[in-house]
């Protein structure tokens, strides 16, 4: 398997490169799955009375509310906060995932395909 042509100006790919990169990208993919389910991130709201600790994937995984929050008054206050505090925490576990997945899709680079193929 060596070039394939077929483009204009003669940009070819090489197909058994193109191979082992796809490979490298599932392997690197599915690593960055499991790395993101062990990771954790924090988002905090109402100057740190509020803690939520999302995984990788964005699912809450732990809630520390300080204790004081706790009066009947306060509830609406208190689930704004909650709220708060998970969209952050959200944010940042999205943000971490998308610049692993950027490393991953780089590697492509160089490769000469052919647009629109990614």
């Amino acid at each position: 398997m060596a070039r394939f042509g077929g483009m204009p100006g003669g940009g070819g790919f090489d197909m058994m490169r193109l191979m082992k990169q796809a490979q490298k990208m599932q392997e690197d993919a599915a690593k960055l799955q499991q790395d993101m389910q062990a990771a954790r991130f924090e988002g905090k709201a109402g100057g740190g009375m509020v803690t939520a600790t999302v995984n990788g994937h964005g699912h809450l995984v732990t809630l520390k509310i300080e204790p004081s929050l706790c009066a009947p008054e306060d509830v609406e206050l208190l689930e704004d906060l909650i709220i708060t505090a998970v969209k952050e925490a959200t944010t940042t576990a999205q943000a971490e995932q998308e610049k692993g997945m950027e490393k991953i899709t780089g590697t492509l680079e160089g490769l000469n395909l052919p647009p629109g193929i990614l």
